[in-house]
C-alpha cells in the first residue's frame, strides 16, 4: 500500500460504540414511537427492536418484557412533563400560586395535544399492564403532594378532597378537550374552568 492509500485510510471515521445508556435510550424512544402508533397489546418487540435498529434479544436485555418496557415510557413521559412544568414554574419568579397553578395548567395542555390519543389511553379504559398503572399511581400521589406544598395547604381533610377532587376534574375535562380534537381557543377556557374548580373547593389559595 503507498503512502497516499495509507492517508486516505486513515481519514475514515470510526463508527462510535453506543454506550448502554444511550442504547437504552434510543430503544426507550423507539417503543415510544410504536405504543403512540398502536396499543399496548398490538404493539410488538419486534417492532420496537425494528425502530430502534438493534435486535430483539437487546430490547429484552435492557428491559425485561414489553410490560417493564410500556412502564418506562410512561414513566419517562411523565417525568418529561413534571420537569418542564418545574421549569416553567421557576421561570415564573416570585408570583401568587394561582399563576403558578396556571403556567403548570398551560404546559400541560402543549403535553397533551403533542400526542393526544396516548395521553387518553387510560382515561379510555385502554389495557395497560399493572407495570404502568403502578407508575401512574405513584405519580398521581406526588402530583398530589406538590400541589399541596405550591399551595401552602396543610393536613385539612377539606384541602385534600379537594386537592384530589382537582385532578379528578381535570382528568375529566382535558379529555373533553381531547375529544373535540384540542381546539387551541379552548386552551383558556379549560384552564380558567380548572382553576374555577380548585379554587372554589379550596375556599382560598392557600397564599
Amino acid at each position: 500500500m503507498n503512502p497516499e492509500s495509507r492517508r486516505k485510510r486513515k481519514r475514515i471515521p470510526q463508527r462510535r460504540r453506543m454506550s448502554a445508556e444511550d442504547r437504552r435510550q434510543v430503544i426507550l424512544g423507539a417503543a415510544g414511537e410504536e405504543f403512540a402508533q398502536t396499543n399496548y397489546a398490538s404493539a410488538t418487540m419486534a417492532g420496537i427492536a425494528e425502530r430502534a435498529q438493534t435486535s430483539q434479544a437487546l430490547v429484552f436485555h435492557y428491559f425485561g418484557s414489553k410490560a417493564e418496557l410500556y412502564a418506562a415510557v410512561v414513566r419517562e413521559t411523565i417525568g418529561v412533563l413534571a420537569r418542564a412544568q418545574r421549569r416553567a414554574i421557576a421561570d415564573l419568579g416570585q408570583v401568587g400560586a394561582r399563576e403558578r397553578v396556571k403556567v403548570s395548567l398551560l404546559v400541560y395542555l402543549d403535553h397533551i395535544a403533542g400526542h393526544p390519543d396516548a395521553w387518553a389511553v387510560p382515561l379510555r379504559g385502554g389495557d395497560e399492564p399493572p407495570e404502568a398503572l403502578g407508575v401512574r399511581e405513584r405519580a398521581r400521589k406526588a402530583y398530589v403532594r406538590e400541589l399541596s406544598e405550591l399551595l401552602g395547604i396543610g393536613e385539612w381533610k377539606r384541602h385534600g378532597y379537594a386537592v384530589r377532587g382537582y385532578f379528578g376534574f381535570l382528568d375529566a375535562a382535558c379529555l373533553a378537550w381531547v375529544e373535540a380534537g384540542c381546539p387551541a381557543d379552548d386552551r383558556h377556557l379549560l384552564i380558567d374552568a380548572a382553576l374555577g374548580a380548585l379554587e372554589g373547593a379550596l375556599g382560598d389559595w392557600g397564599g
